[in-house]
Formats: structure tokens, C-alpha cells, sequence
């Protein structure tokens, strides 16, 4: 998945500063473009790991509920007034968190 996600946002020129997976979830810190709309870029990047993740491996869609590899819902913030440094520690100490549970 992770290198997926990096050959996708690779060929847009999207730079990847932090990602972190986890079994249920991904912390993706991206740059994309202003003009460009976010709900854009998460449809991109959902589409396209489902559909060369559903193309290699053809069972795993009737493994998945209702045969989605994506929930339709996800999460964006902006980096506003913080640093790209603190969000991609935020990123980075997730994964620490989530460990020790």
C-alpha cells in the first residue's frame, strides 16, 4: 500500500512529507496543489490503490463488506499556522501510541 501511495502521489508531483499505516487506517501528510480539490485528491488516491489492489488480488473484493476497500468517509486538516514539522511529528508519534495499546 505504502509504495502505492507514493508512486501515485510520485507521478501527480504531489510530495509525500510523512505517512504512517496502520491496520485500520492511514495518516497521509501530502502536498498537493491550491487549485486543486482535496476531495479530488482523496478520490484519486482511494480509486486508484482499490483498483490495482482489487486487479492483483480478484478475491479480496468478496472478502471486504460491501465489497469496498475504502469507508467513503476520511479527514483532512490543513497546516494552516503549524509547521510541516509539527504535523509530521503528530504523524510519526501516532504510530508510538497506537503501538502500545
Amino acid at each position: 500500500m505504502a509504495v502505492m501511495l507514493d508512486a501515485i502521489c510520485a507521478e501527480r508531483g504531489w510530495p509525500v512529507i510523512s505517512k504512517e499505516i496502520q491496520p485500520d487506517h492511514i495518516h497521509l501528510f501530502v502536498s498537493i496543489p491550491p487549485a486543486m480539490a482535496v476531495a479530488d485528491a482523496v478520490k484519486i488516491l482511494k480509486g486508484t490503490t482499490a483498483r490495482k489492489l482489487f486487479q492483483r488480488h480478484p478475491r479480496l473484493k468478496s472478502r471486504l463488506w460491501g465489497g469496498n476497500l475504502w469507508s467513503p468517509s476520511y479527514y483532512v486538516g490543513t497546516a494552516g499556522n503549524v509547521s510541516a514539522g509539527t504535523i509530521q511529528r503528530c504523524i510519526e508519534r501516532s504510530e508510538h501510541v497506537t503501538r502500545r495499546r
